[in-house]
């Protein structure tokens, strides 16, 4: 599986909002302005409903409605069918974004499985579907996140609410850029409705005032009212109507003095952000977020036209501070869009397991899933891949959970009717919920359900699940016809198979192509002896077993592999041999084989079944990782890792028997070549690259074992 390097997100407006340059508002900026920074600006679509065609950006798609003006039919319903219909046509958004309509966002959720952002722009106490404490509660319940544009209408929402609950819920604040100083003009600003609410009452009785007493000065309103009572009537007031974004924001970059005396409770106050930001002298009431826009502003204590009038006069009076206080403004922006687009991604990220937290900081969380022997008292602890995996795990800086399978079916034997293996899935389901790995990485199992892996996916759909099997593979051993048949059971639905033989052994049986190869690792914890530097008193080590789960040997057991042992003792009697695991020698094992493998020079790597393409026992990584000069059959093809220099290649077994003979008697050329392998060894395969080669592959990033 090669994960995806960004974020599908659709990005859900109000169908009343306008999209377009001419008639955008105040969600409608946010969305477009954080759109343009964000990296995953080219999997972001935005929807809406507009009659217009000058869109804010390329992205975006127009939604139809057809009941915009219709009694009978609800406009809402209408808009929440088209947008599922159209989701679900493109259905691989990994984050719904839904702002400023909780009624709209509970309709998506009936039919939609993603990942849901909500946008609170306004007091959530005065929308439908917010105003109750339990909507309130739901809407926390079934979202990722709740984005609020400030603590003000963060505090709205948690009227009457447990604060901690607070932790679901971010402020992110409407931004703009920094902007460069240019020559200003004697010009007086109120940009916004023209009502009541929004304080143009007292603007009109303080600006006439103040444009009868300084001539040089001159007012402008920019908004509009459709109830409209107020009007201001001087040769020096000019009303410019509604005036879109851009040249609204070319007026205030022009202007002195900027008014926004709200009675509102502004939600946030988007004029004097963007009023302060162009250095315009800033007057604003303390209502709502407003405070929360800039720390260079002049506050309104008694908010009426009188206490207006002598805020203006004192900043057209005082030229000191009309121009220091615009200096601040320009210079100490409070909420920049660069900034604050930064956090929205690491928002959009933490919504999604896979771009967690401790993805963002390249540290994983992992669940390893293999059998740690605690029934075998450990015995398995110097040739167990799986405790070498955690290793190497945790020294690339992720952390690792984990879990024996086997052992916690023995352990936890239930007399009720549920089958024990019912209860580990449980087990692993409510572990995974708690633990929200990135990675479930598994060896040598079969007891984990694929309904079991269907459930981790349904709660995080890009959770990498990969299997690892070191037995061998290939068709011609009767012992690996199981092996095969263990790995099919999840090769298909894995995302990852990695095995110990070439893959190309096994395109045959896996429709995905997901096989690859890894070499058994070693690990310096583990393999940490340096035979070479040792005197030992044997010359070849060998050990073998009828299973590692099995202590002892089992009657009427024989491979190829003791044949082949046998004649070699015939043609060099003479050579000190130390081998286990047949003719009545029982296998050895944890210390009793460490010590056993260090009183030999020299170790053979003879695998079951015939030489095939890279497959070894992971007998290899404990006698040439411990410093033991190494022989091993040419067809293996070990020469595409190691050369002549770092292992002894043979053809067959008279080469070997005379390579064996040739080595017993030059310890000065062994003692080199185990040195060169061992270090050969620890450079490619140790338990750190070998981990990071999964991880690698598991990310989708470009992967090498060399």
């Amino acid at each position: 599986m090669n994960l995806k390097k960004n974020l599908n997100i659709a990005t859900i407006l109000p169908y009343k909002e306008n999209y377009t340059f001419g008639k955008a508002s105040a969600a409608s900026l946010w969305v477009s302005e954080f759109f343009k920074k964000s990296k995953y600006k080219k999997n972001n679509i935005i929807y809406g409903h507009t009659k217009s065609k000058d869109y804010l950006s390329k992205n975006y798609k127009n939604i139809n409605l057809k009941n915009l003006k219709s009694k009978l039919k609800s406009t809402t319903n209408e808009y929440a069918e088209k947008l599922t219909k159209e989701l679900k046509n493109n259905d691989n958004f990994d984050i719904i974004e839904v702002h400023n309509r909780p009624q709209l966002l509970f309709k998506l959720i009936k039919n939609l499985n993603s990942k849901f952002i909500f946008y609170f722009h306004n007091d959530p106490l005065s929308m439908k579907g917010s105003k109750l404490v339990k909507e309130r509660l739901k809407l926390l319940e079934n979202v990722e996140k709740i984005v609020f544009v400030s603590e003000w209408v963060r505090e709205r929402f948690f009227l009457d609410i447990d604060q901690k609950l607070q932790t679901k819920t971010e402020v992110v604040y409407p931004s703009v850029n920094k902007q460069k100083k240019i020559k200003k003009e004697k010009n007086i600003i109120f940009v916004g409705r023209l009502n009541y609410s929004k304080g143009y009452d007292i603007f009109k009785d303080a600006i006439i005032k103040i444009l009868e007493n300084f001539p040089k000065w001159k007012a402008y309103s920019l908004g509009d009212e459709d109830r409209r009572n107020i009007y201001i009537n001087h040769p020096r007031h000019n009303e410019l109507g509604f005036v879109n974004h851009k040249k609204t924001l070319n007026i205030l970059n022009r202007s002195e003095i900027a008014v926004v005396p709200s009675r509102w409770e502004e939600p946030f106050g988007r004029t004097s952000l963007e009023a302060t930001s162009r250095g315009c002298a800033t007057i604003i009431s303390n209502r709502g977020g407003l405070k929360e826009t800039t720390d260079a502003a002049v506050v309104l204590k008694n908010l009426n036209s009188s206490e207006l009038y002598i805020e203006i006069k004192k900043l057209i009076t005082n030229n000191k501070k009309r121009k220091k206080l615009q200096s601040l403004s320009r210079k100490n922006v409070k909420h920049l869009i660069s900034k604050n687009t930064k956090i929205i991604d690491q928002i959009r990220e933490s919504c999604v397991p896979f771009f967690n937290v401790n993805l963002i900081k390249k540290k994983l969380k992992i669940i390893n899933l293999y059998n740690q022997g605690q029934k075998l008292n450990h015995r398995l602890f110097n040739i167990s891949l799986g405790k070498k995996f955690t290793n190497g795990f945790v020294r690339n800086g992720h952390d690792v959970l984990e879990i024996s399978d086997r052992d916690f079916l023995r352990n936890n034997k239930s007399f009720s009717l549920i089958p024990n293996k019912n209860n580990f899935q449980k087990f692993l389901i409510d572990t995974f919920k708690n633990y929200a790995p990135d990675i479930i990485f598994f060896g040598h199992t079969k007891n984990i359900e694929l309904n079991t892996l269907n459930e981790f996916k349904s709660i995080n759909k890009n959770i990498i699940l990969s299997q690892w099997n070191e037995d061998p593979v290939m068709p011609s051993l009767n012992y690996s016809k199981q092996n095969i048949s263990n790995i099919k059971l999840y090769s298909d639905f894995v995302d990852h198979n990695f095995i110990t033989t070439d893959p190309l052994i096994l395109n045959k049986i896996n429709s995905k192509n997901n096989f690859n190869f890894f070499f058994i690792p070693v690990d310096k914890n583990i393999e940490s002896f340096e035979v070479y530097k040792m005197k030992p008193k044997k010359d070849l080590f060998y050990a073998m077993s009828h299973g590692v789960n099995r202590a002892t040997l089992r009657e009427g057991i024989e491979d190829e592999r003791i044949n082949f042992l046998d004649n070699l003792v015939k043609k060099i009697p003479y050579i000190k041999y130390d081998f286990y695991g047949f003719s009545n020698k029982q296998p050895i094992w944890g210390n009793e084989f460490n010590n056993a493998l260090i009183n030999s020079k020299m170790g053979l790597n003879l695998s079951r079944g015939k030489p095939t393409k890279y497959y070894s026992s992971n007998r290899i990584a404990s006698i040439m990782g411990n410093g033991l000069l190494t022989f091993i059959d040419e067809k293996v093809q070990m020469k595409d890792f190691f050369n002549k220099n770092e292992i002894i290649f043979y053809k067959n077994i008279n080469d070997l028997a005379d390579k064996i003979k040739f080595y017993s008697k030059n310890d000065k050329i062994r003692i080199k070549i185990a040195r060169n392998g061992k270090k050969k060894y620890f450079k490619l395969f140790n338990e750190t690259k070998i981990t990071k080669y999964f991880i690698d592959i598991s990310l989708g990033n470009k992967a090498s074992l060399l």
